[in-house]
């Protein structure tokens, strides 16, 4: 079961099949996807919440499905993920989020993503005792948010995204935070 997490404004929750409607248009959204090679179709974007679904069920972490606790509105999702491609710093534990463009811009993903890093240096087997969090280096948006995080540029881990090849947006930066920076952090 996957467990909740209640922020000041949102809901971090397991998914529901009727989140893959408005998942769907999230992933259709061009704006949305600019740091990705390409939209979704809906049986991509299906196929991607069963993905996320059988991640928690295999292991007690993932991505979870956020609403808003004002309205009740599905906004995207937020959580952890552990990669299944081979770079220089995997097997890692990756922060990330996808939320709906009408959402952005409220403070939304930095909340999420702080409860995120707090499950996930209190319940999760970490490699290096460590959590990642990665983007094109063209997303200054997610770059921003890691930036809020606390987390800290690695240049020295800068890499060309496997799944990627030959995509012109293909060169990631990588943000990364350890459990004694993410506990000073919380104590300040």
């Amino acid at each position: 079961m996957t467990p909740e997490i209640r922020t000041d404004r949102l809901m971090l929750r397991g998914w529901r099949a009727a989140d893959k409607e408005p998942y769907a248009l999230l992933n259709a959204d061009s704006q949305v996807m600019r740091h990705f090679p390409a939209t979704l179709t809906r049986d991509q974007s299906d196929q991607m919440v069963d993905r996320m679904v059988a991640a928690w069920d295999a292991r007690c972490f993932g991505l979870w499905a956020v609403d808003r606790l004002d309205s009740g509105e599905f906004i995207g999702f937020v959580g952890l993920a552990a990669p299944n491609w081979q770079t220089d710093f995997t097997p890692c534990v990756e922060v990330g989020w996808r939320l709906a463009h009408a959402h952005w811009g409220q403070g939304f993903a930095p909340e999420a993503a702080r409860a995120t890093l707090a499950f996930g240096f209190g319940h999760v087997d970490l490699p290096n005792d460590e959590i990642v969090s990665f983007a094109t280096k063209q997303n200054l948006n997610s770059q921003r948010v890691m930036q809020k995080l606390g987390m800290r540029l690695d240049p020295s881990r800068e890499f060309d995204h496997p799944l990627t090849p030959g995509w012109g947006q293909q060169r990631h930066v990588l943000y990364c935070i350890d459990r004694a920076l993410w506990q000073a952090r919380v104590g300040e």
